[in-house]
């Protein structure tokens, strides 16, 4: 069967130039921690790879780059990594929103249980960073602050700017952490207001299982981060393990095919989403459209239908979308990011995800409005 593909927040096909990249990282043998010949090969590539990553961020100078093996792996380390620190439990206090990315929940929730920090969340109603309430609660004080640029569910684009802006005024040293891993390659990374950012490669046509923690110098000297895997000393000691270059050689590569083409895309991309509003809606289907939102990521929620119920329907027609994150598909509770848009627990366990890539075509969308119409016509009678 021939898939129509509309689930790109969840992972993205491999690129050509991805897999060239990483076709001829195969031939790089030597340990890039080896100090003869091939390992100096791979040592240069190694380098080479986070130079490329660090211009697709339109960074000169003033981070370092650790590749860690997935987003989640690297929101732990900034998050867990800082809350073992010591240096900031002065404070003892950690803000993320109540949308974040359950690797960001998470690790924030262990922090409180293990470390003793107050885990506090501030709002996202509606798909907007409620900045008065986060005004509150950093007057209360604050070690450590998360904050995700696009919800991977919503399509949200937060204010990171003005919330950055608002932790340097209450509590200058507070470690400011952005999951940009959504908006990475889409939109402007807010690197002058946060100390460290996450990107992944599978969400940017990349190989999976490959992602990166941009630190800022200033925390780096600081020595913000304990560790969380310990060993050869690899990643300026602070991810140990021997660097799996080849993915990294592809992550990379898609990195920079994807930075040249934003404008490109971005432009595909705002003419799809269009598209698709206007033909989900004549469907019989409404659209949870935050203000200030990405043109990739398209809440859906369906009539009295069960999110599951839809996607076999679909997925039986050969199409592919999802009832939230990827990470978190196969647990059955109702999704925090749509509770805290303001969506019922009906209205959640009712809500599709429909993400576009820049190879997405307009046939896709009538495909899908087609299908999401019949569904809507023969489900909701089942349902009901």
């Amino acid at each position: 069967m021939d898939y129509i593909y509309l689930d790109n927040s969840a992972t993205t096909a491999l690129s050509d130039t991805a897999k060239q990249a990483m076709t001829e990282a195969m031939n790089l043998y030597g340990n890039p921690s080896s100090l003869h010949g091939p390992g100096q090969i791979s040592a240069t590539r190694l380098s080479e790879c986070r130079q490329k990553l660090l211009s697709a961020c339109g960074i000169r100078d003033g981070f370092h780059v650790f590749f860690t093996g997935s987003g989640s792996e690297a929101n732990n380390m900034a998050i867990t990594g800082a809350a073992s620190a010591g240096k900031h439990y002065a404070s003892k206090r950690i803000l993320t929103t109540d949308s974040e990315h359950p690797s960001v929940h998470n690790s924030a929730a262990y922090a409180s249980s293990r470390f003793g920090f107050e885990y506090v969340q501030i709002p996202t109603r509606g798909g907007v960073l409620d900045l008065d309430f986060l005004e509150k609660e950093l007057k209360k004080g604050a070690a450590i602050v998360s904050f995700m640029l696009v919800n991977n569910e919503t399509g949200a684009l937060y204010d990171i700017e003005s919330a950055s802006k608002l932790v340097r005024k209450y509590c200058p040293d507070a470690f400011i952490h952005c999951d940009c891993v959504q908006g990475f390659t889409r939109v402007k990374l807010p690197i002058k207001s946060v100390d460290a950012f996450t990107v992944s490669a599978h969400k940017i046509h990349g190989p999976k299982g490959c992602a990166a923690l941009f630190l800022s110098d200033a925390a780096f000297r600081r020595h913000t981060l304990v560790p969380l895997i310990n060993g050869g000393g690899q990643e300026e000691s602070l991810r140990a393990g021997t660097e799996n270059l080849v993915c990294i050689a592809g992550f990379a590569a898609a990195a920079c095919e994807a930075n040249k083409k934003t404008a490109d895309n971005s432009a595909i991309l705002d003419n799809l989403f269009e598209l698709a509003s206007q033909k989900i809606a004549a469907a019989g289907c409404r659209l949870n459209v935050p203000p200030v939102h990405v043109s990739h990521i398209l809440s859906v929620t369906l009539p009295d239908i069960k999110s599951q119920t839809m996607l076999s329907f679909l997925s039986a027609k050969g199409i592919c979308v999802s009832a939230g994150s990827a990470c978190s598909s196969k647990d059955r509770h109702i999704s925090p990011s749509l509770h805290a848009f303001g969506l019922s627990d009906s209205e959640a366990d009712s809500t599709i995800r429909v993400s576009l890539c820049a190879d997405n075509t307009a046939a896709d969308i009538d495909a899908l409005a087609s299908a999401l119409a019949d569904g809507v016509s023969r489900l909701v009678r089942i349902h009901r």
